[in-house]
């Protein structure tokens, strides 16, 4: 009885160890004898996945530590950095050449602009130098109009006179002598030319003699009339128009009755151009306002 406890002491172990082999050989021999094709034993899910994978698609192997072993080689670490780093340096190089193109095309706009506003500047300028040109023709344009009216205005005023004063001497007994009177009124008229230029003195000699006689008495009493103030107020000769009237009528100021001549006597007018009424200045030769003669 102790013999067959020990014997099945010692036997039991084995018989575990040789059924535990059996049960891992068997379903390896099995996997072997089955065919390449899809198991029907398989499920339906394991067949639908293997059916519509990619036959081409290999997943990468990895290890433990991923990709990159921290034990690998530094040339196998060259090898697989080396295409990352060539990228990058073509990234680089486009890069440098893009930021120098864009130098390039911003120097090139800056010195077209600066080109532009040169030319803008000059065209200002020019405009300016034209608008002030144009001003300045307007300028003596206008000047020059201003002138022709004055011009104008001069010669249509150079026949124009307007009566100043005027004055009557008379002359009694016909005799060609001035009296005290006839000389005090020649004086006033000499004084009143003071301020006027431009300037005439008409004079008419009358007589109450008939025919010729009466033309010469007027003519001696005329001469007498300009030889005195000539001579005694310095009026230029060429400012004093006389003529003889001899016994003539003569016409009343403000109507058209003629009265007959009585008496020998010398009417004197002052006037005045009126041009010298507009200010304008006596021509070369002109006698001044106390009638002298200007230089």
């Amino acid at each position: 009885m102790m013999e067959n406890k020990s014997t099945l002491r010692y036997r039991f172990p084995s018989q575990l160890a040789a059924l535990l082999l059996a049960f891992a050989i068997v379903p390896a021999l099995a996997q072997q004898a089955q065919p390449t094709g899809t198991p029907q034993s398989a499920p339906p899910s394991t067949a639908q996945q293997q059916s519509t994978a990619s036959p081409s698609y290999k997943p990468a192997r990895e290890g433990f530590w991923g990709r990159i072993n921290p034990l690998a080689r530094k040339k196998w670490v060259k090898r697989q950095t080396d295409p990352i780093n060539d990228r990058l340096g073509e990234l680089d190089e486009v890069n440098t050449k893009n930021a120098r193109d864009i130098r390039d095309v911003d120097g090139r706009a800056q010195a077209g602009i600066r080109r532009a506003q040169s030319t803008a500047d000059a065209a200002n300028q020019t405009a300016a130098a034209a608008g002030a040109q144009a001003q300045q023709a307007g300028n003596l344009a206008q000047g020059a109009d201003i002138r022709v009216n004055q011009l104008n205005s001069t010669v249509n005023g150079l026949d124009q006179y307007r009566q100043v004063t005027e004055a009557e001497v008379i002359f009694y007994g016909g005799q060609p002598v001035l009296s005290p009177a006839a000389r005090r009124q020649l004086d006033e008229l000499a004084a009143g030319i003071t301020g006027h230029i431009g300037y005439i003195l008409e004079v008419e000699a009358h007589s109450p003699a008939a025919g010729s006689v009466g033309i010469q008495n007027s003519q001696r009493l005329a001469e007498v009339v300009k030889r005195y103030l000539v001579t005694e107020h310095q009026i230029p000769v060429y400012r004093l128009h006389s003529v003889a009237l001899g016994n003539a009528q003569i016409t009343s100021a403000g109507d058209e009755t003629t009265k007959p001549v009585r008496t020998s006597s010398v009417h004197i007018r002052l006037m005045e151009n009126s041009l010298a009424a507009q200010g304008a200045a006596p021509p070369d030769g002109a006698v001044s306002s106390t009638g002298a003669e200007r230089p």
